[in-house]
C-alpha cells in the first residue's frame, strides 16, 4: 500500500523518482514507512501529505497534533488493535465513531473495529507520524506503570528477613510478573519519550530511575526500595549477565521489541557502595537520521564537507566530545558515498547501527582485534573507503595516514575541543607534520544543541549584557525573532524537543597546510581558517539562534567564546 501511495505521489508530480528512491533507501536503513520517510527527508510537508491522502482516499482528514485522549473512547479499541491497524477513536456521535486511520481504505480493519466496538465507523485519514504519536499518548505506559507500582506490594513475593542472601541477590522476584511488567514498561516509556539512555541508580535507602532526553538527564520515578535487587537482577538476566557477580563491572546487550519496532539496548553494570548501577544505551534504528541534508549544516559548510568526502583519497576527521553526534555524521557521510562500485569497511567499538552494503567490524581488544589490527587487515581487503571509529594511538594514526596517502578515503574521529586543535592532537600522537598536511582533507568539529519546542515556543528579547556574552552585535539582531519554550506536554515541560547539530568545518587549504608544516599553534590555524570563511562553533550556533531553532542558554552551554 505504501508503494501504491508512492506511485500516486509520483504520478501527481509531487515527488520525483530520485526522491522516492532516496526515501525508500532511508526506509531500508532506518525502518518506518515510505511516506514517513518522505516527510523526514523534506520531500513533502506533513500538511501537504495529509491533504494529498484526503484526496486520494476520498475521506475527510484529521490533524492530531493537539489531540487529547478521551479515556472513554480509548477503552473502545484495545491498544494492540489500535497499533496493528494504525487506527484511533477520536470522537463519537450517536452510533457513529470517528476513527483516525493511516489507511482508511482498509475494509478489514474497519470491519474488525465495527465488530469490537459495536459502532458504525466513520474513517478519517491522518498522517502516520502524528497517528503514531497520538496512539502512544492515548495508550501511554504511564497508566500501566502506575498500576504496576500500585499492585507490586500485594502481588510480588520478595524474600525478606528469613533469607537475606536470596533477597540481596534478587533472584526471588526477578522473574515475577510485576517486576517483568515494570521493567518492560520502563523501557517502553523511555523509547516513547525518545530517551537515549536509562539510568537505574541504587542509593542507601532509595532507588532512582532517570532518562537522558535530548542530552539532559530527567528523573522519572523511584521504585519501592525493597524491589531494588529484583529489578536489577531482572535487567541482568535480560542482558545475559552473571547475576551472582556484583563486584566487577559487566557489559551486555538486550534485543527487545517495543512499540512494534526492534530496539537494541547496550547494558553496563557498575558496582557502587549501595549496589549496582545499570545504564542502558538505547539504539533505535528508526530514530537514526543519516541524511546529511537534515543534520543542520550551513550551506557553505555543507558544500565543503560533501566535496571532501567525494575525494577518492585523503582523511576526513570528525571531532567533539562523547555524545556530540560524531557517529551520526560519519554514518551519514558513509551513506552518501556508499554505492555498488565501492568497497566500504568500518572498524567500530561498538557497532551501533547496521548499514546495508557496508562491511562493519566490531573491535574486540581482548582477542587482539584493535583498531590498528583491523586497519592493517582492511588494507588487504581491496578497500575504497575506510571508517575507523576512533584514532586513539600512534599505531592507528600511522596506518590511517598511510591508507589516506595510498589512494583510500579514510574517515575517523578524535576527541578535541575544536577543528584546529585536531591538527595538534595528531602531531602530539607522533605523526609528522608533513604527513598530517599531506593526508588530511578536512576537519569537522561538532556539538549538539537542543531545539526549541515548536508547540510551546514564545518570543523573547535579549538585554545588552546577554548580547555581549553571546558575542552578538546588536545590529545582527535586526529582523530576527528569538524564542524559548514555555513547556508543554509534547516536550515534557522542558521547553525543548529534539536536538540540532552545530558544526565547525575546516578544509585544509594550501595556506593552512603551510601552517601545519611550520608547526603553527591551533590559534594561528584558527585565525587563518576564519579569514578563509570558516564558521566557528559559536558563530554556527548563533546562526541557529537567529533562525529561532535554539536558545541563548544552549548556545552558551555548548559552545565556547571565540578568543583570537
Amino acid at each position: 500500500m505504501q508503494e501504491d501511495i508512492g506511485q500516486k505521489l509520483l504520478e501527481a508530480q509531487i515527488v520525483d523518482e530520485s526522491t522516492l528512491q532516496k526515501a525508500a533507501l532511508q526506509q531500508r536503513n532506518t525502518g518506518g514507512s515510505l511516506t514517513g520517510n518522505l516527510v523526514k527527508i523534506g520531500a513533502i510537508s506533513e500538511e501537504g501529505l495529509l491533504e494529498f491522502l484526503s484526496r486520494h482516499y476520498g475521506v475527510a482528514s484529521i490533524d492530531l497534533k493537539n489531540y487529547e485522549p478521551d479515556s472513554a473512547l480509548i477503552r473502545l479499541i484495545p491498544g494492540d488493535v489500535a497499533t496493528k491497524f494504525m487506527a484511533l477513536p477520536v470522537s463519537r456521535t450517536g452510533r457513529r465513531l470517528v476513527v483516525a486511520m493511516s489507511n482508511p481504505a482498509n475494509i478489514f480493519a474497519i470491519d474488525d473495529i465495527k465488530f469490537i466496538t459495536g459502532y458504525e465507523v466513520d474513517p478519517h485519514v491522518a498522517s502516520e507520524s502524528s497517528l503514531k504519536k497520538a496512539i502512544d499518548r492515548a495508550y501511554d505506559s504511564a497508566g500501566t506503570m502506575a498500576d504496576v507500582m500500585k499492585n507490586m506490594e500485594e502481588d510480588l513475593s520478595v524474600v525478606e528477613e528469613d533469607d537475606p542472601a536470596e533477597a540481596e541477590s534478587g533472584i526471588a522476584g526477578a522473574d515475577e510478573a510485576p517486576i517483568v511488567k515494570l521493567v518492560n514498561s520502563l523501557i517502553a516509556d523511555a523509547v516513547r519519550k525518545g530517551a537515549s539512555d536509562i539510568h537505574m541508580e541504587p542509593y542507601e535507602k532509595s532507588m532512582r530511575v532517570r532518562f537522558r532526553i535530548d542530552g539532559v538527564l530527567q528523573e522519572m520515578m523511584s521504585p519501592p526500595f525493597k524491589f531494588k535487587a529484583a529489578i536489577l537482577s531482572r535487567l541482568k538476566i535480560m542482558a545475559e549477565l552473571d547475576i551472582a557477580e556484583r563486584r566487577v563491572p559487566q557489559d551486555g546487550r538486550i534485543k527487545i521489541k517495543v512499540l512494534n519496532r526492534t530496539i537494541d539496548l547496550r547494558v553496563s553494570s557498575l558496582p557502587t557502595i549501595f549496589g549496582e548501577k545499570i545504564v542502558m544505551r538505547i539504539l533505535d534504528k528508526s530514530n537514526l537520521n543519516i541524511d546529511l541534508e537534515k543534520l543542520g549544516f550551513e550551506p557553505a559548510s555543507m558544500r565543503e564537507f560533501t566535496a571532501a568526502i567525494a575525494n577518492p583519497y585523503g582523511m576526513v576527521l570528525v571531532t567533539g566530545p562523547t555524545g556530540s553526534g560524531k557517529t551520526t555524521t560519519l554514518y551519514s557521510a558513509l551513506s552518501r558515498v556508499n554505492t555498488p562500485e565501492v568497497n566500504v569497511l568500518t572498524a567500530e567499538d561498538p557497532v551501533e547501527y547496521n548499514l546495508d552494503g557496508i562491511n562493519q567490524v566490531l573491535v574486540h581488544e581482548d582477542v587482539g582485534l584493535t583498531f590498528s589490527a583491523a586497519l592493517k587487515a582492511f588494507l588487504r581487503q581491496d578497500p575504497n573507503i575506510i571508517m575507523v571509529g576512533e584514532i586513539r594511538d600512534i599505531d592507528t594514526a600511522s596506518i590511517a595516514v598511510k591508507a589516506a596517502l595510498t589512494g583510500h578515503l579514510v574517515l575517523s574521529t578524535l576527541h578535541t575541543n575544536d577543528a584546529p586543535s585536531a591538527i595538534g592532537r595528531m602531531i602530539d600522537m607522533g605523526v609528522e607534520p608533513f604527513l598530517v598536511a599531506s593526508s588530511v582533507n578536512i576537519v569537522l568539529a561538532q556539538r549538539l544543541v537542543r531545539r526549541v519546542c515548536s508547540a510551546c515556543k514564545q518570543p523573547v528579547t535579549f538585554n545588552e549584557e546577554l548580547l555581549r556574552e553571546l558575542q552578538l552585535d546588536p545590529g545582527e539582531t535586526a529582523g530576527h525573532t528569538f524564542y524559548e519554550g514555555g513547556g508543554c506536554v509534547d516536550c515534557n515541560n522542558t521547553g525543548y524537543r529534539g536536538r540540532q547539530g552545530v558544526y565547525e568545518v575546516m578544509p585544509l587549504s594550501s595556506r593552512i597546510r603551510d601552517l601545519v608544516l611550520e608547526r603553527a599553534s591551533a590559534n594561528e590555524i584558527k585565525k587563518q581558517a576564519i579569514e578563509e570563511g570558516m564558521l566557528t562553533l559559536r558563530r554556527d550556533a548563533l546562526e541557529k539562534l537567529k533562525r529561532g531553532l535554539t536558545t541563548a542558554e544552549e548556545v552558551l552551554k555548548e559552545t565556547a567564546a571565540d578568543k583570537l
